[in-house]
C-alpha cells in the first residue's frame, strides 16, 4: 500500500480505536462493579481488557500475530513474566496471551484519558523513574501482588529498543523474582517496531509479529546467584532466543 493510502487507513484505524474505546470502557465498568466484590484478583477485568485490546490486532489485516509457548503461562500461581519492548504496540500483542497478569507501567501512561483509566480500573501498578518514594510505594504494592498470587509482567530494558538486539537490562524484576522466590518466565517478541514507530502513528504497511514465551525458570534454577547475576543469565538467555526469531523471520518461519 503507497503512502496516502496508509495515512487514510492509519486515520480510520485510530478513529475506530478512539469510537471503540469510549464503548469498552464503559463496558469494562460496568464489569468492575459486576466482579469486584468476589474476583479480588480483578482476573475477570483482566481478560475482558486482553479482549479489548486484542480487538486492534484480529481487525487489522496489516499485522499478523504468532505466539508461541502459551504452555509455559502459568494460571493458578505468580510468576514474573519479564518482556523486551519495541513500541506501544508490545501492550496490545501481550494482551493477547490471555494470562492473568498486572502490568507493571510508568507513571506516564496512567494519565493518558481512557487508556490510564482502565489502568488503574484494573489495579495495574505505576512506578515513577526518578523518584526513590515512589520506587518505595511500587517495590512494596508488586511484592504484595506477588503474595497474593499475582503475576507481574515487566519490560527489564526499561524503554522501547527499535529491534535488532536488545538493550541493557535493569535488575528490578528479578529482585522482585528473588524476594518472593517465584518463577520467571521470559517472553521475545520482534515486529511491533516496524508496525508502529515509536514516533508517529502512521502504519509502514503489512508486519509479522512474533512473540515465543520461552520455559519458565523455576526459582530454584536461580535462587544461589544475586538479582543481577539472574538478570545477566536471564538477557543471555533471551538474546539468544531473541537471535533465532528474528532468523526465523528472515527464512519466512
Amino acid at each position: 500500500m503507497r503512502k496516502p493510502g496508509l495515512i487514510i487507513y492509519s486515520v480510520l484505524l485510530w478513529t475506530f480505536f478512539v469510537i471503540t474505546s469510549i464503548i469498552m470502557f464503559t463496558g469494562a465498568c460496568i464489569i468492575w462493579l459486576l466482579t469486584r466484590w468476589f474476583d479480588r484478583r480483578l482476573v475477570i477485568l483482566h481478560l475482558f481488557s486482553a479482549f479489548w485490546g486484542s480487538i486492534y490486532i484480529w481487525f487489522n489485516p496489516m499485522w499478523r500475530v504468532r505466539i508461541r509457548g502459551r504452555k509455559n503461562l502459568p494460571w493458578r500461581k505468580p510468576a514474573m513474566l519479564v518482556s523486551n519492548h519495541q513500541s506501544m504496540l508490545d501492550i496490545l500483542v501481550l494482551y493477547q496471551l490471555f494470562s492473568p497478569y498486572k502490568w507493571v507501567s510508568k507513571k506516564e501512561n496512567f494519565r493518558i484519558p481512557i487508556i490510564g483509566w482502565l489502568m488503574r480500573l484494573n489495579d495495574y501498578i505505576e512506578i515513577e523513574r526518578g523518584s526513590s518514594g515512589s520506587y518505595a510505594r511500587f517495590l512494596k504494592k508488586a511484592l504484595d501482588f506477588l503474595e497474593k498470587g499475582n503475576s507481574l509482567l515487566m519490560f527489564p530494558e526499561g524503554t522501547r529498543y527499535p529491534g535488532g538486539k536488545l538493550g541493557a537490562f535493569r535488575d528490578g524484576a528479578f529482585r522482585m523474582a528473588h524476594e518472593r522466590r517465584v518463577d520467571i518466565i521470559p517472553i521475545v517478541l520482534d515486529g511491533t517496531a516496524r508496525a508502529l514507530p515509536k514516533k508517529g502513528a502512521i502504519l509502514t504497511g503489512f508486519s509479522n509479529i512474533k512473540v515465543e514465551i520461552l520455559d519458565p525458570i523455576a526459582y530454584e534454577e536461580y535462587s544461589e546467584g544475586s538479582p543481577q547475576e539472574t538478570m545477566e543469565h536471564v538477557r543471555v538467555i533471551m538474546t539468544e532466543a531473541y537471535s533465532r526469531l528474528i532468523q526465523g523471520k528472515k527464512k519466512g518461519n
